[in-house]
């Protein structure tokens, strides 16, 4: 008997390992907008892309249905929820106000190291969007990653689990045009404001950074509006 009670639970955390992870991958693949809205997932190509089991991406699934950034279909299938203008609009408004708080935050407590990561990702940024024919996995990677870099420097691990929520929700949609053939990588604003954001870090400015953050954000909504595809 002794045997078989060590083994259990070494088996039950191999398997929330397994499962954390997938979960982990998936919920970053929904914030950077690697998948549309509408787009159907299924369990056999999840499985495959992750390299693993279909019972951990099940859970994974789950998990990811419970916070809102997948929805399960009444044939049993999963997909990326469809998005309303008033449910983006609502999103907006309280990214607004979270986002806002989280870099005011960071502002007085960014180190420098995080400084110099924060001009990492906008230089990759940067870079990518001044090419002929930009990548834009590469650019929407590193503007996600330009903007938790900030967040994360604000040390305040609730309210960045509020801010992943919310992307969560919201990336598929704020890159669907990116990916489409919009000029919005290489025409619009957004490295103008992360330079600004950047900027004002670098000082200790919290006032300047929401500000430019803010203006960030709005600007991609409304452009992101004016395509009139959301439903």
């Amino acid at each position: 008997m002794a045997p078989d009670l060590v083994a259990l639970p070494i088996e039950r955390i191999v398997h929330e390992t397994m499962s954390q992870r997938v979960y982990g991958d998936l919920r970053e693949l929904i914030m950077s907008g690697r998948v549309q809205p509408g787009q159907r997932l299924t369990l056999k190509n999840l499985s495959e892309a992750v390299g693993t089991s279909q019972m951990p991406v099940r859970e994974a699934l789950r998990q990811l249905a419970a916070e809102g950034a997948l929805e399960f279909l009444p044939n049993k299938s999963v997909r990326v929820p469809v998005m309303t203008k008033e449910k983006f609009l609502e999103l907006l408004a309280i990214r607004l106000q979270v986002e806002g708080l989280a870099l005011e935050h960071a502002t007085q407590r960014i180190t420098k190291p995080q400084l110099q990561e924060l001009a990492h990702y906008h230089e990759i940024f940067s870079k990518e969007v001044k090419r002929k024919t930009p990548d834009p996995t590469v650019a929407i990677d590193a503007n996600m990653r330009f903007h938790f870099t900030a967040y994360r420097a604000a040390q305040m691990p609730t309210l960045m689990n509020i801010v992943e929520g919310l992307w969560l929700q919201v990336g598929p949609v704020l890159n669907l045009d990116m990916r489409s053939g919009s000029k919005r990588l290489t025409q619009g604003p957004a490295k103008h404001h992360h330079q600004k954001i950047l900027n004002a870090m670098q000082v200790k400015n919290a006032k300047a950074a929401r500000q430019a953050l803010m203006d960030d954000l709005t600007t991609a909504a409304n452009f992101i509006l004016s395509l009139d595809k959301l439903k």
